[in-house]
């Protein structure tokens, strides 16, 4: 994967504060990036032991708004709003993921229709072992607000 400039996670991701679940993007080009994050061991979505493992998905979803956002910002764009569609065939090898863990989350775009909506190829690996893989379709409108705003979400 060759690689364009590095963005803050806060730069590319729109989420805030408690719901920001990625740490850092380590490498991005036009149809894949690579994001890590250290599952906490306090917090939203936080158990005793680590985070439920239908948690991916979102570590996922945030994967796919760093990859748009990474491309915003190459544009001199803020990064958009998107919305997760769903998923196909997510499945995960853990119950959970375990505090502590490095978790590299890789997503790869498979199709990107005009339109705004998409279909990612989406993995997630800690110490180079896939524990969890899935198709995650996603949209992201032109002009998000209206798009909320015009009833049809």
């Amino acid at each position: 994967m060759s690689t364009y400039p590095l963005y803050p996670i806060h730069e590319v991701v729109p989420h805030q504060g408690p719901m920001r679940l990625l740490d850092r993007v380590v490498a991005w080009d036009d149809s894949s990036l690579v994001a890590e994050l250290v599952v906490p061991h306090a917090g939203l979505f936080v158990e005793e032991e680590g985070v439920p493992a239908w948690i991916g998905i979102e570590y996922m979803a945030q994967a796919i708004a760093a990859w748009a956002g990474c491309r915003a910002r190459r544009e001199g764009r803020p990064p958009g709003i998107g919305f997760l569609l769903g998923s196909r065939r997510y499945t995960c090898e853990r119950a959970l993921f375990p505090s502590g863990t490095r978790l590299q989350v890789r997503t790869h775009c498979e199709l990107l229709g005009d339109n705004g909506l998409g279909m990612f190829a989406c993995v997630i690996e800690a110490d180079a072992t896939q524990w969890a893989a899935a198709n995650v379709s996603v949209f992201q409108p032109n002009d998000a607000m209206a798009y909320l705003e015009s009833g049809k979400a």
